[in-house]
This record gives structure tokens, C-alpha cells and sequence, in this order.
């Protein structure tokens, strides 16, 4: 793993960041969308904006909110982004908003609102390996757990070696050219065809599909989508770019123990003891 500890970046010309906000938040139990439960006084959005705005105030950034939405979308105005009504699924709403990105956008970093007390220093990291060369960039945490493997009737396989994992977080980072292009495989986006178009059953030049040239409308990417699915084992920005673009390596950074995922009420109790600490 390639750790990054210093950044500067405006290094990167064209940068912009997408935050994803466009979730329901239903394992909170607040009744409203993820991004506008309060934290502090503050809601997610807020707090994960004004990291953005501290760690990269030259960006450009766009925040996918849910489908009817008022609130989040004057949060985000008020903070100088822009909002677009994000889709069905996570990848969905990214590639909408990576539809809505400013002509000039090179790179892209695309971060999620419920890791909203990501510090600084590690956008400045992804950031940092983008202006050295990566294509693709993701922080990442070791895995401090023991972890076992089960079988199909969920018996014990065996403990997992541990020193092999690590545990994703955002913002990931990538060159603009190389997302869309994999949004365009996965059938999330129009775009042009994948680089490895024998991959995953997708033809060369051929008739278009939804997603762009060389992606046929049977494909069964296009069918999850269009069932408002994400493309089997997808699960974050990053393993598009391993599936449709394996050709490219995604590096990993350090990420930090305070970029977790608010999902459960008890990571609301985490999250305040943080900015109770920061205070």
C-alpha cells in the first residue's frame, strides 16, 4: 500500500468532487434522508461539506440528493454546490451526477455524506496520488477484526487472513476519462464502449445500447439497472474500474478511523463523541 502523507491540491487542474446524499437513512429511524439528520447541531451534509470546502476549496462539487427533495438541495446551494436528483441505487446516483459535472472536470473524487467527519488530510492524500499519476485511488483501513469465512449453509470455513483485507472508505479518486468510461460499461451512464469490450459478454462496436456504443441493450448490466439494481458485485466506485478497466491498478492511500460510515444509531453516538473531541 503506498501511503501518501502530504498533498497539494491544486496540483490537479479540472478536480471535482461528487457527494452522495441521496440516501433514505431508514436504519437510523429519524424518518428523513440520511444526510439531513443532525449531528451537533449540524446535519451530515454539513458537516461532510464543509470538510470538502477545508480540504479543497477550489473544487467544483455536485451532491446527489433524493428524488423531490428541497432541503438537502438548499443545504447544498447555501454551501456553493450544486445538487441533481440522484437514482435508485448509489451507483446510479453517481453516474448522474458525473453527467452533471462542469466540461472542464478532469479528475473526480466521489465521497459519501455519512463519512462526514472525514478528515482533511485524507482527501488530501487521494488527491496527492491523482497529481502523481494514479488513475484510480482509494483510502483504505486495516482490518483490525478477526474475520471468518462461512460455507453455503452458513458453517464456519475457517478465520480469514486478516493481514491480506482492508476495509474501503471514501473519498476514492479517479481520472474522469477512466469513470465515465466504466459508468458506460456497467450500464449506469452513455459513454463510450469499455477498453476490454470481450469482458463480461460486452461485443465490440455493434449496435448501442442504454449505457453508449459497444454495450448491447441485452447485457446483463443494463438489465440490473433497468431493474434498479446495481451490476452484480458492484459495490463501491472502485470495484468498476477492477471489474470493466482491470488493466488500470487502483492504489490504495491510508484512510483514518474517524472516516467511518454513519448507518446505525449507535454511529451517531461515535460521530458526536468525535466532534465533542475536535472541539
Amino acid at each position: 500500500m503506498t501511503l501518501h502523507e502530504t498533498a497539494s491540491p491544486s496540483t490537479v487542474d479540472g478536480l471535482a468532487v461528487v457527494v452522495v446524499a441521496a440516501g433514505s437513512g431508514t436504519r437510523l429511524g429519524y424518518g428523513m434522508p440520511k444526510a439531513l439528520v443532525p449531528v451537533a447541531g449540524r446535519t451530515l451534509l454539513e458537516w461532510a461539506l464543509g470538510t470538502v470546502r477545508e480540504a479543497l476549496p477550489a473544487a467544483s462539487v455536485v451532491v446527489t440528493v433524493p428524488a423531490g427533495d428541497t432541503e438537502l438541495s438548499a443545504v447544498a446551494r447555501g454551501m456553493g454546490a450544486a445538487a441533481v436528483t440522484g437514482g435508485a441505487t448509489r451507483a446510479q446516483s453517481v453516474a448522474r451526477a458525473l453527467a452533471a459535472l462542469p466540461g472542464r472536470t478532469t479528475h473526480v473524487l466521489v465521497h459519501d455524506a455519512a463519512r462526514c467527519l472525514t478528515p482533511p488530510a485524507v482527501f488530501e492524500r487521494v488527491v496527492t496520488a491523482l497529481s502523481a499519476g494514479s488513475r484510480a485511488v482509494v483510502p483504505v483501513t486495516e482490518v483490525t477484526d478477526t474475520v471468518r469465512g462461512v460455507d453455503s449453509e452458513g458453517r464456519s470455513a475457517g478465520t480469514v487472513d486478516r493481514s491480506a483485507l482492508r476495509a474501503v472508505q471514501t473519498p476514492q479518486g479517479f481520472e474522469r476519462e477512466l469513470l465515465e468510461r466504466v459508468n458506460a460499461a456497467a450500464g449506469l451512464l452513455s459513454g463510450p464502449a469499455p477498453s476490454n469490450p470481450a469482458k463480461e459478454g460486452v461485443q465490440g462496436p455493434g449496435p448501442a445500447g442504454p449505457a453508449g456504443p459497444g454495450v448491447p441493450r441485452g447485457h446483463a448490466a443494463h438489465r440490473a439497472v433497468a431493474q434498479g439494481r446495481d451490476p452484480e458485485g458492484i459495490t463501491d466506485d472502485a470495484s468498476l474500474v477492477e471489474r470493466y478497466a482491470p488493466e488500470h491498478p487502483v492504489d490504495l492511500v491510508a484512510g483514518h478511523a474517524e472516516s467511518f460510515k454513519i448507518t446505525r444509531p449507535v454511529d451517531l453516538l461515535l460521530a458526536r463523541a468525535v466532534v465533542e473531541s475536535r472541539a
